[in-house]
Order: structure tokens, then C-alpha cells, then sequence
């Protein structure tokens, strides 16, 4: 199968599938055209993922295609931003029809999910590695920077953090239990908290999402703010399936272990008075923002130099 007729038969069904009217021209052309409505701005991301870096050798094909989508619209949700188009660039070490099939089915139901239409790409030859740019729009000077951090503001995570790294210990489980699984449909399947975009980019100072572990990710926040934190391990959300399995370590888990994709955020007092119950409901304060750099758990320092500063990309191998 050539390059051309795989495009046409496994992408191009993902294309013209949304309604936003934002992406004028998708995949056929050398590039694809995108018209920004008067009055908003672009937003956008690009990530790498690698096979035996970024995922585990031999991964499902339909689990990747939802899991690379999702781990890229997550930066859409801590910006603030309604999501519109995504492009695609795939790198295969061979043609495998199945694995094609199996891919796309997940990226489709992703690409649905999450309200994000295919606008191009590209493939070719060589280790797996996919590349995914997705484009999202906010009113003028609306996105949420990871800068806006103010001593005294409240620091709140939504859902429950810690489940997909504690998944990486059952990947290969032959008879997972019940918390197995509930853990590991955290890993298989996140969900990027594009539902709450909308309301944070009203209330919120700062926002990141929760990729490399809730202290590097808050971490990234103190340093573009220039301040400091202090949280509390008793108010950390943590599930039920992720203590079980975990005991004392669903902490640790929670605290450092990434691909949650939920999101941590920074909330003036009064914002967060003003907030709607609604958005409140899906969010647990931990601490809040010191005017002293560092970061403090339970009143111990344990310093941004000693917060891992994320994922590793050139030494973790999964």
C-alpha cells in the first residue's frame, strides 16, 4: 500500500467531521487553512511521542491513537481553549493493515470525543513516533498562562491524580482485578479536561496540566510565577482503586507519576468565592501560593531542585 492510499483510506475519513466552521480547508492540499474568527486568538501545541519513550513497545494500536490525541488537547484545557483542528505526522516501520485500522478507530473516536478535526498531516518510514499539532482558539488575551500565580491564591486539581502512573505496574498483569482496571482505563483512555476550559479561563490566574506529576507540573507554575507553594498531602484527591492497590504509596504515586492529564490550577480568594458550584464540584483545593520561593508539602521544603523537573525524554524508557 502506498503512502498516498493509506492517507485516503484510514485519515481522510477523520477529516470534515466537526462543525466549527474554524477549519476552512482539511487534507488534500499542501497545507490546510484555518480562518480565526475576529476578536480571538490561536492557540497551539505540538507533541512527540516515540514508541519506548512515550508508550510501551507493542502498544495497542487503538489505545495509542486515543492516548497521543488526548495527551495533546490536555494543553489545550490548561490554556483555556475551545479546541478546533489537529494535524497528524506518522512515522511507520512497516505498512500493517490491521494495526492501521485499529489506530485510526481510536483516533476517530478521540478526534469525536474531544471535538478536534483532522486538518493534515503526513506519513512516512522509520520507528514509530507521532507527531500531533492541535490548534484551539480563546477570546483575545483570554488564555491562561502559567505566569498569572499570585501569593495568596488557592491551588486546586481536578479529578483524581496518581491512577496512570500506578497503571504502568499492571500493563502486562494476565488477570487484572477491578482496581487494576480502573486504574489502567486512566492510562488507556484520559480525558482531557476540556469540559472545564471554559470556566477556569474565567476565574483562573494560572493553569498547566498534569502530565509529568502534579510537583513538576506545579513547579513549572512557581518558576513562570516567581513564587511559592505550600500543599497539603491530606487534601491530595486520590482514588479509591489507587489506594487500595497502593497503600502508603498512592501518595507518592499521586504527587510524581505522570499521564494523568488533569488539570492543576491557581484561583484568586475572590474568584474562587465567585466561582459557580458547578466547577468547584470537580475541583480539590491543596494549598496555596506563597509569596517565598519553594515548594512546601505539609510544611516540609522539599525545593523546586529537588521536584523532578518532568519526564525525562532522553533517558526514560518504558
Amino acid at each position: 500500500m502506498g503512502e498516498f492510499e493509506l492517507i485516503r483510506r484510514y485519515f481522510l475519513p477523520l477529516a470534515g467531521r466537526q462543525e466549527s466552521g474554524s477549519l476552512i480547508l482539511g487534507p488534500g492540499d499542501d497545507c490546510a487553512i484555518q480562518r480565526i474568527p475576529a476578536g480571538r486568538d490561536l492557540v497551539f501545541s505540538v507533541d512527540a511521542l516515540v514508541e519506548g519513550v512515550h508508550f510501551p513497545r507493542n502498544y495497542r494500536p487503538d489505545y495509542l491513537g486515543w492516548r497521543a490525541l488526548a495527551a495533546a488537547a490536555s494543553d489545550l484545557a490548561a490554556m483555556g481553549a475551545d479546541p478546533e483542528c489537529f494535524t497528524l505526522a506518522l512515522t511507520l516501520p512497516a505498512v500493517d493493515e490491521q494495526w492501521l485500522e485499529d489506530f485510526s478507530m481510536g483516533l476517530r473516536k478521540a478526534s469525536e470525543a474531544f471535538g478536534l478535526e483532522l486538518a493534515g498531516g503526513d506519513t512516512t518510514s522509520g520507528p514509530l513516533t507521532l507527531s500531533l499539532q492541535v490548534h484551539g482558539t480563546v477570546e483575545q488575551g483570554a488564555g491562561i498562562r502559567r505566569s498569572g500565580a499570585r501569593p495568596g491564591d488557592l491551588i486546586a486539581v481536578s479529578g483524581t491524580l496518581g491512577d496512570a502512573g500506578a497503571a504502568l505496574d499492571y500493563l502486562s498483569e494476565p488477570a487484572p482485578s477491578a482496581d487494576m482496571l480502573a486504574v489502567l482505563e486512566r492510562y488507556h483512555h484520559p480525558w482531557p479536561r476540556l469540559d472545564l476550559a471554559g470556566a477556569i479561563r474565567q476565574y483562573a490566574t494560572a493553569a498547566v496540566d498534569i502530565s509529568d506529576g502534579l510537583l513538576a507540573d506545579l513547579g513549572h507554575i512557581l518558576s513562570a510565577s516567581g513564587v511559592g507553594a505550600q500543599i497539603e498531602s491530606a487534601r491530595m484527591p486520590l482514588s479509591p482503586a489507587l489506594v487500595r492497590l497502593k497503600g502508603e504509596k498512592a501518595l507518592d504515586c499521586a504527587l510524581r507519576s505522570g499521564d494523568d492529564y488533569e488539570l492543576c490550577v491557581c484561583f484568586s480568594r475572590e474568584n474562587w468565592e465567585r466561582a459557580p458550584e458547578s466547577l468547584k464540584r470537580q475541583l480539590t483545593v491543596i494549598g496555596f501560593v506563597d509569596a517565598e520561593p519553594g515548594l512546601y508539602l505539609d510544611g516540609v521544603d522539599c525545593g523546586l531542585e529537588a521536584v523532578p523537573a518532568g519526564f525525562d525524554h532522553f533517558r526514560s524508557e518504558l
